[in-house]
């Protein structure tokens, strides 16, 4: 059997002398959507910034089409393909939507295609293009959310890595989020989605882990994971 596109083997990481991640097994699958469920403070978004550079490794394996790439920086992750857009958005005050968009695209110098991605996130957010000249900090939740995918697409990256797509969002804009990410993953992207809300990831997930406690507890197909009554009772409040 061929190896996972993203391979995550054992993986510890933390903060200073606190440890968070004890011995992570992840695997992504090429061009689908994996997401990595849990409660608030499991590990979710010290998994994203170990895999995106921010964080080192203690120990373990990241391998990316084969390749190590645990302990590289975050220029040499996203030079790799993998884009990481941050819990809460991080966009960049004082700059527009357009000049934050095309921050995602600074390691490219491939101008053509470069502005055909952007005309691709305007197609996807009609209303970024609406309000390209606008300070991006004073968007609404949704918009800013948009805008920080859109600037993780310029990077054209071949994983985009998306951490609490719906927090502190409307439901209705939650929906509206997923299925962008839905139409975004056809034109083959890989997509890794972080979330809280586990009803929310296993609607736009075909396959999960379950965090708890940095350690992954559950996996399977989110179809198989939705059926669980310990899933159902713990996260879903059915």
């Amino acid at each position: 059997m061929s190896e996972a596109f993203l391979t995550i083997d054992s993986l510890q990481s933390g903060y200073g002398d606190v440890q968070v991640l004890w011995d992570i097994s992840v695997a992504v699958e090429r061009g689908g959507i994996t997401c990595i469920v849990g409660s608030n403070g499991a590990g979710k978004t010290t998994l994203l910034r170990t895999i995106s550079g921010l964080l080192s490794p203690r120990g373990g394996s990241i391998r990316l089409e084969g390749e190590e790439i645990g302990g590289m920086g975050p220029d040499g992750v996203l030079a790799r393909g993998i884009a990481h857009v941050p819990e809460g958005r991080r966009l960049f005050k004082g700059l527009s939507v357009q000049d934050n968009l095309l921050l995602g695209a600074y390691l490219r110098r491939d101008r053509p295609e470069i502005e055909s991605d952007l005309n691709f996130v305007y197609d996807m957010f009609p209303i970024l293009k609406e309000r390209r000249k606008q300070d991006a900090t004073t968007l609404s939740g949704g918009e800013q959310q948009m805008c920080a995918i859109g600037r993780g697409l310029l990077s054209r990256p071949k994983l985009l890595m998306i951490d609490e797509l719906s927090l502190g969002l409307a439901p209705r804009l939650v929906e509206k989020l997923g299925d962008a990410l839905i139409s975004i993953n056809k034109t083959g992207l890989t997509i890794l989605l972080v979330e809280q809300d586990v009803m929310t990831a296993f609607e736009i997930a075909r396959h999960a882990f379950v965090i708890e406690t940095g350690r992954v507890s559950m996996a399977g197909t989110t179809e198989q994971l939705g059926e669980n009554p310990r899933i159902r009772e713990a996260y879903m409040g059915m």
